[in-house]
């Protein structure tokens, strides 16, 4: 399937059962679920889905059920992210060999690393396979950022680099990659609460969070907002803002989740580290995901 980098791509979560082995039938139930609601493509393994927690052989199970599950629909990518390099090759030939269409480019893991360092790792992963490769910038979570002189360089160099995922959360810097790119290169928004406005200016995709829990609602938001339909766009905004930001939180992935779980598309269930939410923090989201599921238009 040739990649198309646009639209709304969920960076789908990870559903586990109760002993946190990962429920392969709802997952595969979810992805299509997705896809029928309007979004183009799915992004596993990222940190939403709980992609450090996975083993190896977990990884290469999963990427194989979204990918059954679609059947051509739309497009499964990889998150590639991983302590080594090395691991990170392998883990990108796996996914090539499984059918994904593209694959998510991360810094490493733990060691950050200069841009010596980091352009030799995302050199190797790029050229391990012929897929599409979208560069991940999340300079608040993993401490790297790849500003836009950095992104020109490895576009000069690799053919199979056409996107980024922006997780700045700087909308200027949407502004500058165009700038610097202009064509080359397709900037997909990574902060649900930043959609709007990096639509407004330049970026062509979302990959998403919330919308594991309302894939329609999202799609409408990112429609409206690419079609300038400004006051259509905000009066739903109003009420989803609440929800959006969720994903701009530490804790993050329970939200989301817990989010899934009320709206009856999943479970609140995380892998250790993290832990479920409870008390004043639990009572306080669920205040905020009913008052977002009571202004959802039927």
């Amino acid at each position: 399937m040739t990649m198309q980098w646009g639209g709304v791509m969920p960076a789908i979560t990870t559903c586990f059962k109760e002993d946190l082995s990962i429920d392969h039938e709802f997952v595969a139930r979810h992805a299509a679920w997705l896809i029928d609601h309007g979004c183009t493509g799915l992004v596993a393994l990222g940190s939403l889905g709980e992609g450090a927690t996975l083993t190896f052989e977990e990884k290469k199970q999963l990427l194989t059920t979204c990918v059954k599950a679609l059947a051509g629909r739309a497009p499964v990518i990889a998150g590639i992210s991983a302590l080594s390099t090395a691991e990170a090759v392998a883990l990108a030939k796996i996914a090539e060999t499984v059918g994904c269409s593209g694959l998510m480019v991360l810094p490493p893991y733990v060691y950050l690393g200069d841009w010596r360092e980091n352009r030799a790792h995302l050199t190797a992963v790029f050229q391990a396979t012929n897929l599409s490769c979208m560069l991940y910038n999340n300079p608040v979570a993993y401490k790297v950022d790849y500003i836009p002189a950095q992104v020109e360089e490895l576009l000069r160099e690799f053919e199979n680099l056409h996107a980024i995922k922006e997780s700045s959360a700087d909308v200027r810097r949407v502004a500058a990659l165009r700038a610097t790119a202009g064509n080359r290169l397709r900037i997909l928004v990574g902060v649900d609460d930043a959609i709007v406005e990096s639509l407004a200016m330049g970026a062509v995709g979302w990959v998403a969070g919330l919308v594991n829990a309302f894939p329609r609602e999202s799609v409408e938001l990112f429609n409206l907002a690419q079609n300038g339909e400004s006051e259509k766009a905000f009066e739903l905004y109003r009420w989803f803002l609440p929800l959006l930001r969720m994903d701009t939180v530490p804790k993050f992935v329970q939200l989301i989740k817990l989010v899934q779980e009320e709206v009856g598309m999943g479970s609140a269930r995380v892998r250790p580290p993290r832990l479920e939410l409870v008390g004043t923090e639990r009572d306080e989201a669920l205040r905020t995901i009913a008052a977002a599921r009571a202004a959802v238009k039927p």
